[in-house]
């Protein structure tokens, strides 16, 4: 979609309700900061704008490049298609955006796998940090997501934590001669999960002794679990290489909770950080109006300077 096009719809959008409302204010600031670039390097998720620009995955990353993102992120990419992810990685070298996380999923993510030490979740795994690395090659990534799985309530922590090591140190031979890091999200989601707080990831990472092994931290799961966020990143800062976004409660786009995202990005910002900030969240409003108020929310939060 063009410029002129993106005006028309935002103008459409802004009929939809009344005179004054947020989706109109939306619509008149999407429009003319279109094709501007942003501060920090947001890259969304396939889905976000898929009423603008259609079903089609590659369709969707024309449009948030041409609406200013310069990055993308892909959870499923390894489970796509060999084709799939070579078009989509022809579209970003085209583009010249930036490929961001990818999840390293062999199927053990969200059960009681890595805590254990058992050599069949092991040797999953590396299995599994092997294609990723072909699949990585097919659209220039750097990132990959790591999610060790459930505590084995049945095993002292300090054995789990020793299991969790040995299974990253694996996947850190397999990243670190291809220039690969894999990220270790602390999630919220259920309290088996193992690393729940940024303080444990953090002791890993100092275990693992790896480039190829840092923290994703995700601000929104970071904010429910432990909060305190400025502090806590600045206490992790060494060992965190990338970040996700989503506002509390409720996971959707900056604006839309309790944190100040535009201190957090400044924050951000001001340490340095020019790696991808991944748009794992939802949206609070559907349709175009929703998508239209996505990229003002994005566009708000990152007048930080």
């Amino acid at each position: 979609m063009n410029r002129t096009e993106f005006l028309k719809a935002s103008a459409l959008t802004a009929g939809l309700v009344s005179s004054g409302s947020l989706f109109q204010d939306a619509a008149a600031y999407a429009g003319p900061s279109a094709a501007k670039t942003f501060n920090l390097n947001y890259g969304p998720h396939e889905g976000q704008f898929e009423n603008h620009a259609g079903k089609s995955f590659t369709d969707q990353i024309q449009y948030m490049y041409d609406q200013g993102f310069r990055s993308i992120e892909d959870n499923g990419y390894l489970g796509r298609s060999v084709e799939q992810q070579k078009k989509i990685g022809d579209l970003l070298a085209k583009l010249g955006m930036t490929m961001g996380v990818f999840v390293v999923d062999g199927g053990d993510n969200w059960k009681t796998s890595l805590t254990t030490g058992k050599k069949e979740f092991v040797d999953k795994f590396v299995d599994t940090c092997k294609r990723s690395v072909e699949a990585a090659k097919r659209c220039n990534a750097k990132w990959l997501t790591v999610v060790p799985g459930f505590y084995e309530r049945k095993l002292p922590y300090g054995n789990q934590f020793s299991n969790v090591i040995e299974a990253m140190r694996r996947g850190a031979e397999i990243f670190e001669p291809h220039g690969l890091v894999m990220v270790l999200e602390t999630l919220s989601d259920t309290p088996e999960l193992f690393l729940q707080q940024t303080h444990e990831t953090y002791a890993v990472c100092k275990a693992v002794k790896s480039p190829s092994c840092k923290i994703l931290y995700d601000i929104y799961h970071m904010q429910r679990t432990e909060g305190d966020l400025l502090k806590n990143i600045e206490r992790c800062w060494d060992e965190i290489a990338y970040f996700q976004v989503g506002d509390n409660p409720g996971r959707k786009e900056p604006g839309t909770g309790e944190i100040n995202y535009k201190n957090v990005f400044k924050y951000i910002h001001g340490r340095g950080y020019r790696g991808v900030m991944g748009m794992e969240h939802g949206k609070s409003v559907g349709g175009k109006e929703g998508e239209v108020k996505l990229i003002q929310s994005y566009r708000e939060a990152d007048q930080f300077l």
